[in-house]
């Protein structure tokens, strides 16, 4: 009777092992108890996907009335260079005022080939500021010359003007460029001599007055020399009303 017992004793342990292994393998392993969050935990189950904004405006250019022959002086980019209504042109530079009209490709541009100064070229909504944060885009044909590279330049609502790090270079040729402007390191940039400063960390992006490219060496003349392009200009954010 007491072999009997002790059988009976062993199958129950022998029994309880196997229950307890069975329940070992069913627990999730360890830090692992709680499951990951998806993508989309903690921005709600019905959160839109971020979009980019749609077209706030676009500039083509034209060339600008002129009377006798079409010479640099004729070629001057002046306001009458827009084609978009709501738009202000804004030209930087102890001589930013010969920054000429040229048509290349069959679009008009600006060019800054004989303008002795660094110079920037910018652009004005009349009706809104412009909030550049998220999926903001500036879109633009551009050309860089010998060396010459631009970069994406702003004026905030508070007056201050900033040059970002992104560079663009395109050896000579016409390129659509696309600015994103997060994650850019920013520069203060002086308006009459630009020229750039200290650094802005982590400027307020969200009401710009205007926004361009700047380049910050001189003009090399006519012919191939150091200059840039910049064709058709389209930005792609929210309008913020002045």
């Amino acid at each position: 009777m007491q072999r009997g017992r002790s059988i009976g004793i062993t199958a129950m342990a022998l029994g309880l092992a196997v229950l307890a292994s069975i329940a070992q393998a069913q627990q999730p392993p360890a830090g692992r108890g709680t499951a990951a969050p998806g993508p989309a935990a903690g921005r709600g189950a019905n959160a839109e996907p971020a979009t980019r904004p749609a077209l706030l405006f676009k500039e083509d250019w034209k060339q600008p009335p002129y009377t006798g022959t079409l010479n640099d002086e004729n070629r001057r980019a002046t306001q009458e260079a827009v084609t978009n209504p709501r738009l202000e042109l804004k030209l930087y530079g102890t001589d930013a005022r010969n920054v000429g009209v040229y048509n290349h490709e069959g679009r008009f541009d600006l060019w800054t080939g004989v303008v002795s100064s660094p110079v920037a070229i910018m652009l004005r909504d009349k009706s809104n500021y412009v909030d550049l944060t998220g999926l903001s885009r500036l879109r633009a044909i551009v050309r860089t010359l010998a060396l010459h590279v631009i970069h994406p330049v702003v004026k905030l609502a508070d007056g201050t003007y900033l040059a970002g790090s992104r560079a663009f270079d395109t050896e000579g040729e016409y390129i659509q460029e696309e600015v994103r402007f997060g994650g850019m390191r920013w520069h203060k940039l002086d308006p009459q001599k630009v020229v750039t400063t200290v650094e802005v960390p982590s400027p307020d992006l969200t009401r710009v007055d205007e926004v361009g490219f700047v380049d910050l060496a001189p003009g090399g003349g006519h012919g191939i020399a150091g200059a840039f392009n910049v064709s058709t200009f389209e930005l792609y954010a929210k309008g913020v009303p002045r």
